[in-house]
């Protein structure tokens, strides 16, 4: 930004806050109004885009202590001074500025030139070049205000019941230093969970950043997820689905519940026990139970004789009748 800026720009004003404002409520207005201006927040909005830039750039001079006094010096001089480009017709574009300390404006003594790069460059701050003047630390899209602290990553593997009921559990951080984290009920295999502002520090007084857990569910032997709904395959015998029965089933982490098998259920028809899926902050899903007739792999000759008998018995229907029909269709 050109020296002239802080002149003609009222950075108190754009911020909305008096020259006495100290830096805390400084940052807090400023945050505020970022928040409200961001670009993200007002996509398509130009409008909100330039303001956003403006209390940035505001923002980035007033939050640096030698800055702050440099601005504050410079506008002391007045909206009458100028600094003017070379070759426009000034004695090297500073004569406004040399009146100031008595000079006519094209010539002075050696302590004048001290007196002006001293203003410039009082406390160890930037001088001209330096890219101190109104430059700003980052932000978003270069338009200035302090930056987002580093995120960190860590990775876990849990059980499936722990991803299910939820548990609090230490990690290790990229950076070697441990953490708790609360994992939340229902978490799901590949979800991450973001601990806010537990990251590294801003390097500019910004928000530090966030530290990002990887969550990895280790596989169940029983039950598998659908979305907050538990699955299951249960097995059945051939006379307890063609003549009904009541069974019992597993839960995750609780009692059996009891089902009844109608008469007649083929294999592959799923049965519903409402509430006794994953229990989260989203709801409450159900265990989805799907019936499999099991087929006795030997039988002893009574047995087989009898099953041989039911087969003259049973009706002669071929089952697969209607599925061909459709094939040929």
């Amino acid at each position: 930004m050109a020296s002239q800026d802080w002149f003609d720009k009222d950075f108190y004003k754009t911020l909305g806050v008096t020259k006495d404002v100290s830096a805390a409520d400084l940052k807090k207005t400023y945050r505020k109004l970022a928040r409200k201006h961001h670009p993200d927040a007002n996509p398509g909005n130009a409008a909100a885009e330039t303001k956003f830039k403006e209390i940035s750039e505001a923002y980035s001079v007033l939050s640096d202590a030698d800055q702050r006094r440099e601005y504050d010096e410079i506008r002391a001089m007045g909206s009458g001074a100028r600094f003017t480009a070379p070759g426009s017709g000034g004695a090297g574009g500073f004569e406004d500025v040399f009146s100031r300390f008595g000079q006519g404006g094209h010539g002075g003594q050696q302590a004048d030139f001290d007196d002006i790069f001293s203003m410039f460059s009082q406390g160890g701050g930037g001088s001209f070049g330096s890219g101190r003047f109104g430059q700003t630390s980052g932000g978003y899209r270069g338009f200035g205000g302090p930056q987002k602290g580093t995120d960190l990553t860590a990775r876990t593997t849990i059980d499936f019941i722990t991803a299910a009921k939820g548990d609090t559990i230490t990690l290790q951080a990229e950076d070697g230093k441990p953490f708790k984290v609360k994992v939340p009920a229902g978490v799901a295999d590949g979800q991450k969970i973001r601990l806010r502002g537990r990251g590294r520090p801003s390097p500019d007084g910004g928000e530090p950043g966030d530290i990002v857990v990887q969550v990895k569910v280790r596989q169940h032997p029983v039950f598998t997820r659908d979305g907050l709904n538990l699955r299951l395959t249960v097995p059945v015998t051939f006379t307890e689905a063609t003549l009904g029965a009541t069974i019992e089933v597993p839960t995750l982490g609780g009692d059996p519940v009891k089902l009844r098998v109608a008469p007649g259920t083929p294999s592959g028809r799923v049965l519903r026990v409402k509430g006794r899926g994953i229990a989260s902050s989203k709801g409450t899903g159900d265990l989805l139970a799907e019936l499999q007739v099991a087929v006795p792999s030997h039988l002893d000759d009574a047995a087989r004789e009898a099953l041989e008998k039911f087969h003259e018995l049973e009706p002669k229907e071929n089952p697969r009748a209607e599925m061909m029909s459709k094939a040929r269709a």
